[in-house]
């Protein structure tokens, strides 16, 4: 037998594995890296984090992703030499936290790398009948298992948009995998740079469960923050407090087409740009002071998780748990919860899953499924495994 094949058939005997989950969002703030000890599958997973670490990246290189980041036009062969960069550049973060963790390359098992999305495109948006849905992640899987020494799964995203889905959101899998629960509705709510959410019906029947994006999160206020005040993000959320929504401001964003489209859907920056939100801005003619901004596209964003969660999901005996950068603005969470009044907001670690780690543990749990489980069919798909192999040598 060839002896990377020998390598796959020694991981996939082992009744328990450790699983590098690799996460990078679209807000272009860091790598996240979550490692995992896991056993069984399916709704029979066992997981354990035994570590977690963000790792910032610098300005730099955040320069270099939006170079090509969400744009219909970009440099060719920046976004190839990018491809190859980026599988480099997080292999040797891999390999610097492991030291720091006093973990050796060949303690680990797999490396699941999400990668970075640079383009996300599904069909009602790009709208060319001729095109399916379609989504394009970089961070090359074979840079990143060479340089590391260990077997990678990466580019997860592709064998959805294959089958007929649009590539995101994936959450679906990980959360009803790690999260579901047969004494209550749960919602699982994740505020990254785009809002996406997960209902998991009490009685665990996988053909109930919807997954979907539902608008920004982070992305627009970030944008704002950045423009306004050249500062990462708005902390706590105390700059959009300070404002004032301004209805009409309100109104006119509230009308982009996505809002209006059935769930499941899935959305990014592509659709909600800064550029986007200033050009409603000025068709209004409006003259607002930046916290009055703030504030209306605060609100934008909670009236967009919350309008198909009240219409949708508002039922007896549910609890919506959340994950991701947006449950750290306390002002966010606040106007969140007064949108849902009938429906506790909960951090998600108060069901022992880190809320800063979930993205990247369920890229873990995702590799440990193709490896080990057997694919589970959501909203219609057929059931398939996601992530393409990639050996160290």
């Amino acid at each position: 037998m060839n002896h990377q094949l020998q390598l796959l058939q020694k991981v996939t005997n082992k009744s328990e594995r450790r699983i590098l989950g690799l996460m990078s969002g679209t807000s272009l703030d860091g790598l996240d890296l979550a490692l995992c000890k896991i056993s069984g599958s399916g709704l029979q997973t066992e997981l354990q984090l035994e570590f977690f670490k963000t790792i910032f990246y610098p300005e730099i290189f955040k320069a270099e992703l939006r170079s090509v980041f969400a744009q219909k036009q970009v440099s060719l062969e920046k976004l190839t030499l990018l491809n190859a960069y980026i599988g480099n550049y997080h292999a040797d973060l891999v390999v610097e936290t492991l030291k720091d963790w006093g973990v050796t390359p060949d303690e680990v098992d797999v490396i699941a790398s999400h990668g970075q999305t640079v383009y996300h495109a599904p069909q009602h948006f790009h709208q060319q009948v001729a095109y399916p849905n379609s989504t394009l992640q970089i961070g090359d899987g074979d840079h990143l298992a060479y340089k590391t020494g260990i077997l990678t799964l990466s580019d997860f995203r592709q064998k959805h948009t294959a089958i007929g889905g649009e590539g995101a959101p994936l959450a679906i899998y990980g959360d009803y995998i790690l999260l579901s629960s047969n004494v209550e509705n749960r919602i699982l709510l994740n505020l990254g740079g785009i809002a996406n959410f997960t209902f998991l019906p009490q009685n665990n029947k996988a053909y109930q469960v919807v997954s979907s994006d539902v608008g920004p999160a982070n992305t627009l206020i970030d944008a704002a923050v950045m423009e306004y005040f050249q500062q990462e993000y708005d902390a706590g959320g105390a700059l959009a407090e300070s404002g004032k929504v301004n209805q009409e401001y309100l109104d006119a964003l509230s009308k982009h087409p996505f809002l209006s489209k059935p769930l499941p859907k899935s959305t990014g920056p592509e659709m909600f740009s800064w550029n986007w939100a200033k050009s409603v801005l000025q068709d209004l003619e409006l003259n607002l002071a930046p916290e009055d901004i703030l504030a209306t596209l605060t609100q934008f964003t909670v009236n967009g998780i919350a309008e198909p969660i009240k219409e949708h999901f508002n039922l007896p005996n549910t609890s919506l748990y959340v994950s991701g950068g947006g449950l750290h603005n306390t002002f966010l969470m606040k106007k969140l919860q007064e949108a849902l009044p009938e429906i506790k907001c909960q951090p998600l670690e108060v069901l022992g899953i880190s809320a800063d780690a979930k993205e990247a543990i369920l890229f873990a749990v995702l590799a440990n499924e193709t490896l080990f489980g057997e694919p589970i069919a959501f909203a219609g798909l057929p059931a398939v495994s996601l992530g393409k192999l990639c050996f160290p040598t």
